[in-house]
């Protein structure tokens, strides 16, 4: 094999380089740099240059990630450092008196002392250790003192750094956090697991640990995994000469992770340092406010003395270091009784069993129904109607039935039979082959398909028919006034009158509303519809692509394909509801009842907005952030519900809130509706 010419290896570097660059902006910063396409082709020319001179291959190249052959078993890890549990505190005088604890030990008052707090992340924990800045091993947490060696599977997670990032490199570190799976990617994971047939995680902890111990890395290489640095556990600066930081050069917990972030590692952009017992205790209560909105789990919060130098003094117990503390948030999952199984039907027919619990109270919110899912997940999880069963909460996920204590089940425990007709309109239930929800085959035969059709057609985001609840809504379904959507368009002030409740007033009210929503967009129109995978995204794509209803109606599966975030099914969902006679019925129903919107020309080329995202926050005088979104849209934006790095712009306008602290804390562009209004219409006058 000959040797590589210099100007190779010099490319070789290069691409290294560029690729560990792409992975520190896309997987801890957020902030994409390269494009998908660019980082395949140089990730493939580095593969190339590789294989074909294979001596100049080594342990920290991007190419190492894709996982190694699969291991008989894993071999134990001694800590250098045991990696302790941490004593617990649930409330407010908990944390003052580990506070005065400490003050008693440190000789001074407890307001005086300096605490690092951050999110106490409910995953994996794990020890990474690195020699001259590359990886050489890691660990999981195991016992304390004794772990499981799974290097090769925390090789391939893209947020642990092969290689040291920046300058003052250690020549020994060692780095503790915890690897985590966020809830979309565990959904996910788990809606996979359930058309394969293969096991489903219990919740993203135990994800996670699972994902870490597979025998063959390239499996964990296809998990959502992430690595979250929380502590420094070695550090040895002392031997790489000129340039190189001393030991003492970082005093603080909090400075040794910034430090941390400067070499290429995710660390909690929650921490804060705070003085004295209530400020912590602020700390805690707030994010336990905002735990729901991470995107991720977390138990309780991490409280550390932020003083190194004071850490030492403190020493450890047997179990536990005296210089930290955990605070437990309420429990997610709790164990209840399951009474029956009752079975709903969703607006496109989707039959869900649904579980009615004894009442338990889980992470602060009583909760007496859970999601079963499907019957394949009833079989899978073998559950029976009168078992011990764990429910999940957690965020906005619905709670689930994630476990059951089969050995507490009673003798009378009854079998969940899964029906085989609508339980609200008698048809039959139809499971097409490759899916694994049921459904019914009444269409809008079936009134609970029906009720649900036109709570999505008159709800805010769709044509906003202001009045129309799901009250009344079921009231008329029940009394068969309204079969179609088209058919609230005939309804008069005299009937609605009829309906109890109803005067006068709120009749004329409803019966305007309803002639208002005649009043659309094509967007709105098409989410309207309820096109099975069809969001509001998707049908302003649509819109927006297409330029008229009638363009869209004629469009083939590859036209549908060619739309910006539209797949192979949602084109074939969107392809056969136009082509189904009865849909065709009610569009034409609709477009006779009056509904009309303004026609666009077709967008020619890239809009002006195209690969931005937005926020809107607070209240605009001049139109309704629902408009405002919708424009934005139009000029080929992405419209967000909250701030992060990749924010291009918020706007801000009256009594913005916790967003607009946000986008200032990130250094993202602010502007007001004044300016948004400008801005809009210098880019809309040059489309």
């Amino acid at each position: 094999m000959s040797q590589p010419e210099t100007i190779l290896l010099e490319e070789i570097s290069q691409l290294r380089a560029d690729l560990d660059d792409a992975n520190y902006r896309y997987y801890v910063l957020d902030e994409p740099k390269l494009t998908d396409a660019d980082y395949d082709r140089k990730l493939q020319r580095l593969k190339q240059l590789e294989s074909e001179y294979p001596e100049v291959v080594s342990p920290d190249s991007p190419t190492q990630r894709v996982g190694a052959a699969p291991a008989e078993g894993f071999p134990e890890v001694a800590h250098a450092i045991p990696m302790l549990s941490l004593d617990n505190a649930f409330s407010r005088d908990d944390i003052t008196a580990f506070a005065e604890r400490v003050a008693e030990r440190l000789e001074c008052e407890a307001g005086e002392i300096e605490f690092s707090c951050e999110p106490k992340l409910d995953g994996a924990a794990v020890s990474l250790v690195y020699e001259q800045g590359v990886l050489v091993s890691g660990a999981t947490r195991g016992d304390g003192r004794t772990g499981e060696g799974i290097t090769s599977n925390l090789r391939t997670l893209r947020s642990v750094p092969l290689k040291l990032m920046g300058d003052s490199i250690p020549a020994l570190l060692e780095v503790r956090g915890e690897v985590i799976m966020r809830h979309a990617g565990f959904e996910a994971l788990n809606d996979r697991a359930r058309e394969e047939g293969s096991k489903v995680f219990a919740n993203p902890r135990n994800a996670a640990a699972g994902s870490l111990r597979q025998l063959d890395p390239r499996i964990t290489a296809t998990r959502p995994l992430e690595f979250h640095a929380y502590q420094v556990a070695r550090i040895d600066m002392m031997h790489l000469g000129d340039g190189a930081l001393s030991n003492d050069a970082m005093t603080t917990h909090s400075q040794q992770m910034e430090k941390l972030k400067a070499w290429g590692f995710r660390a909690s952009a929650e921490l804060r340092t705070v003085n004295g017992p209530e400020l912590v205790a602020d700390y805690c209560e707030r994010l336990g406010e905002k735990r729901d909105q991470l995107g991720y789990d977390i138990d309780g919060v991490v409280i550390k003395v932020n003083d190194l130098r004071q850490q030492r003094e403190l020493g450890f117990v047997a179990r536990a270091p005296r210089w930290a503390v955990a605070f437990k948030f309420p429990a997610q999952e709790e164990v209840t009784t399951l009474n029956d199984v009752e079975f709903q039907v969703g607006r496109t027919g989707a039959i869900t069993p649904v579980a009615r619990l004894a009442p338990v109270t889980v992470a602060g919110v009583t909760v007496s129904n859970a999601t079963l899912h499907n019957a394949d997940e009833i079989t899978r999880l073998g559950v029976m109607i009168g078992d011990t069963v764990a429910i999940r909460r957690a965020g906005d996920v619905i709670p689930q039935v994630v476990r059951v204590d089969i050995e507490k089940r009673p003798a009378e425990a009854r079998e969940i039979i899964f029906p085989d007709h609508c339980p609200v309109c008698g048809s039959d239930i139809e499971r097409l082959a490759g899916e694994a929800v049921a459904r019914c085959s009444g269409g809008l035969y079936c009134a609970a398909q029906r009720k649900e059709a036109l709570k999505h057609f008159a709800s805010r985001k769709a044509l906003d028919v202001d009045g129309l609840g799901e009250k009344l809504i079921e009231q008329l379904v029940d009394l068969d006034w309204v079969k179609t959507p088209a058919d609230l368009f005939h309804l008069s002030a005299e009937q609605l009158q009829e309906l109890p409740r109803m005067g006068e007033k709120s009749s004329a009210n409803l019966v305007n509303a309803l002639d208002k929503a005649k009043h659309t967009t094509l967007a709105r129109f098409i989410y309207a519809l309820g096109i099975r995978e069809v969001g509001e995204a998707t049908a302003a794509n649509l819109a927006s692509h297409f330029g008229t209803l009638q363009t869209l109606q004629e469009a083939d599966q590859t036209a549908l394909e060619a739309v910006n975030d539209v797949g192979p099914i949602v084109a074939a969902h969107v392809h056969t509801f136009f082509r189904q006679p009865h849909n065709l019925e009610t569009l034409k129903a609709l477009l006779d009842a009056g509904i009309t919107w303004q026609e666009s020309e077709v967008t020619q080329g890239p809009t002006p907005l195209a690969g931005q995202t937005w926020v809107l926050t607070g209240t605009m005088d001049s139109m309704t952030r629902d408009e405002g979104k919708a424009r934005l849209q139009a000029l080929g934006a992405k419209v967000a519900g909250s701030v992060s790095k990749k924010t291009t712009c918020l706007v801000a306008g009256e009594a913005a809130g916790s967003k607009l602290t946000k986008a200032e804390q990130l250094g993202v562009e602010v502007i007001d509706e004044a300016t948004f209004i400008e801005r809009l219409a210098a880019w809309e006058q040059s489309e």
